[in-house]
């Protein structure tokens, strides 16, 4: 072989892998995200037959101490939906909650529970993870702040490690409401109002222990931002996220996941996408939405730049890294699943 063969063909075996590797980049899926948080995405993780185990809207999904995902749907054939990390169905259960919305697990080392909030029925239950329900949560009429139990529309709990834990009436007076582990009312804050210590569509919350002092992150959606309050309902601290109309927040390790429903300048569907904040709150990446840019401190508005999602409404974050995005609104899409690169 003379040298001329030689470079045609050792460009044609360089171009040849390149080409190779593009198709198995396009078949593994598209890579979205910016800076070190980066994702490939495949939307058929999730994917059962609909006769069989059919959902509906797919609100909440949380990794359990075992490794298996459970996904929350209103779909009363099967409330909660039980996968192993590779998309494989293993159970279900529930018929009983028409309006499965928020989906919060307790970890206590030696056994997890479930805390399931219904927006039709107007309660909270505590349940053991296989569906045994432990206790109810009705409206707080002693309270004061409700008329009626109607009024009460809740849709996410968090739980601290000593077992109280906080209800987020998001679709109802806007209240957060602290419970002991018992179900015992002990304070409530928030409600509507104008004032930032208020809330707009309080729609999640979560516990956040990255400091020495643990506190609470909720959500004020209509408001575009999560506010920080302290666990005993002051607010410390407003975090702006302009153009995203965020659903709960989602800790793990040093970051915060959130799936943002639309953006509010787009009120059609099919505008949302996945956000991801650092522990200082500083939005890092993006999936399906535009790049974060700061001026001057603050953050330019977000946006939906790649459609592929319709109602993002929430995420869970695996012991890996990967990402499971459940969508609300959507055409009855099972659950996503992005693995990081």
């Amino acid at each position: 072989m003379n040298r001329k063969q030689f470079v045609k063909q050792a460009v044609l075996g360089t171009a040849g892998f390149f080409i190779a590797k593009d198709m198995f980049a396009g078949r593994q899926g598209t890579v979205y995200g910016h800076n070190d948080m980066r994702y490939r995405l495949n939307t058929q993780w999730g994917s059962l037959n609909p006769d069989i185990t059919p959902v509906n809207d797919c609100h909440e999904m949380v990794q359990d101490s075992k490794g298996r995902i459970l996904l929350l749907t209103n779909e009363t054939k099967n409330n909660v939906i039980i996968y192993n990390t590779s998309g494989k169905l293993i159970s279900t259960w529930g018929t009983e909650f028409p309006g499965a919305h928020g989906l919060t697990i307790q970890k206590t080392g030696k056994e997890d529970f479930l805390f399931i909030t219904d927006t039709n029925r107007h309660q909270v239950y505590k349940t053991t993870i296989d569906g045994k329900i432990l206790f109810t949560v009705d409206a707080p009429l002693e309270a004061g702040i409700y008329s009626r139990k109607e009024a009460f529309v809740p849709t996410e709990t968090a739980v601290l490690d000593n077992g109280e834990f906080y209800i987020a009436d998001g679709y109802g007076a806007q209240y957060i409401l602290h419970y002991s582990a018992t179900g015992k009312l002990i304070r409530y804050f928030g409600g509507r109002g104008e004032g930032e210590q208020y809330l707009d569509n309080a729609h999640g919350i979560c516990i956040d222990r990255r400091k020495a002092t643990p506190t609470l992150v909720i959500t004020d959606r209509s408001r575009n931002a999560f506010k920080r309050f302290s666990l005993d309902g002051k607010l410390l601290e407003v975090i702006h996220l302009p153009g995203a109309c965020v659903c709960r927040p989602v800790i793990k390790g040093d970051y915060l996941y959130a799936a943002v429903l639309r953006s509010p300048d787009l009120n059609t569907s099919g505008s949302g996408f996945v956000t991801i904040l650092n522990k200082d709150f500083k939005v890092v990446s993006n999936l399906g939405g535009s790049a974060p840019v700061y001026e001057n401190g603050k953050l330019k508005p977000l946006s939906q730049t790649e459609k592929i999602f319709t109602h993002p409404h929430d995420v869970c974050v695996d012991t890996e890294g990967s990402i499971y995005v459940a969508q609300w609104a959507s055409g009855k899409v099972y659950p996503y699943k992005f693995t990081q690169v």
